[in-house]
């Protein structure tokens, strides 16, 4: 089953194209600024590089969130418009889920974590036991002090939360934190791929009407709000 699989939760833009699990071409640009002028030509770069079409492809998936809101947006937006056009199935993934597809380590509590605005983060929790992840919390959003009192035992902290916030955390957890692998510090489209598979083996296709998960509201929209309340008074 060939994916096109898309991750635009962060400044590190990644597309890859898998057979299974079998990763057949990938790009990561690390320091995206701008996912909107840069995602399509990547796709099209990718595919041409296989010597593929999208009507070649089986299924597509995407990061759903939590993450940058515009980024999110973007990379959405762009995967319903393929669906739209070719009727491939699409399936949406969890950010933080994908995210603990990039250490498949049995018995060990994961902790993916993204940054945030205000110097807080997205985080969650997970457990890899005999090759099935297992969700241990729901996604969370919130400061450093918040994150330490999730903790209740050793975890493997990543992402770039972990990198933003690391003194802290070790400060604050001692030997509960432990450093994840550098290469798990970004997320991944060859991830979000992987942790697609069961969704697609199930025909768990995302529906019509689909928004990012923001797990918090954009401050745009907060401000909207408090500027309409200003306005009624």
């Amino acid at each position: 089953m060939k994916i096109l699989a898309v991750e635009t939760a962060t400044n590190c833009q990644s597309v890859a194209i898998l057979d299974g699990e079998n990763v057949l071409a990938q790009d990561i640009h690390p320091d995206c600024h701008s996912h909107a002028s840069v995602l399509l030509p990547t796709i099209d770069r990718l595919l041409q590089s296989l010597g593929h079409s999208l009507s070649e492809l089986d299924g597509l998936t995407v990061s759903i969130g939590p993450g940058s809101f515009t980024g999110l947006r973007v990379g959405l937006s762009t995967m319903m418009g393929i669906r739209l056009a070719t009727k491939i199935p699409l399936v949406t993934v969890p950010t933080l889920e994908a995210m603990a597809w990039n250490v498949r380590k049995d018995h060990v509590v994961l902790c993916p974590m993204l940054k945030a605005s205000r110097g807080e983060v997205y985080w969650a929790l997970f457990r890899w036991e005999s090759e099935e992840l297992t969700r241990l919390s729901d996604d969370q959003y919130g400061d450093i002090s918040q994150v330490v009192k999730s903790i209740k035992e050793n975890v493997m902290m990543y992402g770039e939360g972990w990198v933003l916030h690391e003194r802290k955390f070790k400060e604050s957890l001692g030997a509960k934190a432990i450093p994840g692998p550098e290469e798990a510090m970004r997320t991944s489209a060859v991830s979000v791929a992987l942790c697609s598979l069961s969704s697609f083996r199930l025909r768990q296709y995302a529906g019509g009407q689909l928004s990012p998960r923001y797990v918090q509201r954009a401050e745009a929209e907060v401000q909207w709000e408090a500027k309409a309340r200003e306005a009624s008074l």
